[in-house]
């Protein structure tokens, strides 16, 4: 199989570090639907990455639909299937995909024009992440994993999300959430974290906070 997509791009990161917890192979096609001559809206009518095109020739987008799709692939499975765990983990991913849509959107704000940006509107994406932050660190859950005794989407969908504040929002939310904060040092040791870290985060990583 071939996955298109940028290594900056958290939604691809997402598809990429499932494939590796899968140990399932796939060609990475490094491309970004900004690059001149670009296949991206080719494949995808939407023009956004990840795009994947399967070894039997179909072709599928969006990082959810992707995950889905790639988790049927193995026996192990990132999303539980019985519930309440299923319900649950998915609660989380969702939680983690809002906090990167609002740092996505308060990152395109504040690179227009100081002219034409809208503080209110990077106030607006900032308290967003705030809040979900703060109800991360208070929910219950698991000391390792977010939810059961393995990692699921629960522990991705949140881990790509805080590693991607630190990437293009980076402030100091550790202390404030050091409960949060310890959580994901240890999700962040894992292999298929460390594999997919974009150029420049692991500065980001590294620096104090």
């Amino acid at each position: 199989m071939k996955l298109y997509g940028h290594a900056t791009s958290p939604y691809v990161r997402k598809v990429r570090i499932a494939l590796r917890e899968k140990n399932i192979r796939f060609e990475w096609i490094q491309e970004s639907p900004h690059d001149a001559g670009n296949r991206i809206a080719a494949l995808n009518p939407l023009g956004k990455v990840p795009v994947m095109e399967t070894d039997d020739g179909r072709v599928l987008f969006d990082s959810a639909l992707l995950i889905e799709y790639i988790d049927t692939l193995t026996p192990e499975r990132l999303i539980p299937s019985a519930e309440p765990e299923r319900l649950r983990a998915l609660l989380w991913n969702t939680l983690g995909t809002g906090i990167v849509d609002a740092a996505v959107a308060r990152l395109l704000e504040d690179r227009r024009p100081a002219s034409e940006k809208s503080q209110d509107f990077i106030a607006r994406q900032e308290d967003k992440i705030a809040r979900a932050l703060a109800w991360a660190d208070k929910a219950d859950r698991g000391r390792a994993y977010l939810v059961g005794e393995r990692f699921s989407i629960a522990d991705l969908g949140l881990g790509v999300a805080l590693e991607y504040i630190d990437f293009r929002y980076p402030h100091d939310w550790r202390s404030q959430h050091p409960r949060l904060a310890r959580w994901l040092a240890g999700i962040s040791t894992r292999g298929s974290f460390a594999e997919t870290l974009p150029p420049g985060m692991e500065r980001a990583l590294d620096a104090p906070h």
